[in-house]
């Protein structure tokens, strides 16, 4: 079975790393200048230490992160399991600060929440009411053109199932 992978960017890790880096040697550097308050230092090393090892997990991890094939979608942050195609009823890009996310409308019956507590399912009602949905693509750890996987998913979402492997076989050329 032909799958279209696609993996975490390391640029967007090493960024994070740098930028954690920096803040972690600010933090050193008012602890050792004695000039400011050192709980201000050792919150600042602290909370932008957690990001060093976040960063060299981003930029070790060479799993893939979506998962696309001719049975369905698999995001590892969004579902433990693949989504199929025949489930899907739309998608569309919701944005938070720049980072963007491809939602997957499902039937209600097919929703996550439906398994889960109560909490998890007021949890789901609010991402539903900042324009979410229960299943979201994240594409922030990834290098792909939001507009174009929307398409794709699209496009996969109402081919035929025997043409869903030359779906992805040009994707696939396209992107080499």
């Amino acid at each position: 079975m032909m799958e279209y992978k696609i993996y975490k960017s390391p640029w967007k890790a090493i960024k994070l790393l740098a930028g954690c880096s920096l803040f972690v040697a600010a933090g050193f550097f008012i602890l050792t200048a004695g000039k400011a308050n050192p709980v201000m230092a050792w919150l600042t090393i602290g909370f932008f230490g957690l990001g060093i090892p976040i960063g060299l997990f981003q930029l070790l991890d060479r799993r893939p992160q979506i998962i696309v094939n001719e049975i369905g979608i698999f995001d590892r942050t969004a579902h433990k399991d693949f989504i199929n195609w025949e489930i899907i009823q739309d998608a569309y890009i919701a944005k938070i600060q720049q980072e963007a996310f491809i939602c997957l409308v499902v039937p209600e019956e097919f929703e996550p929440s439906n398994h889960k507590s109560r909490f998890k399912k007021r949890m789901a009602g609010l991402s539903k009411a900042i324009g979410f949905q229960e299943l979201n693509i994240s594409l922030g750890n990834v290098n792909v053109d939001a507009e174009r996987m929307a398409e794709f998913i699209l496009a996969m979402r109402s081919a035929e199932k025997v043409n869903r492997q030359s779906l992805i076989k040009k994707r696939l050329e396209e992107s080499y």
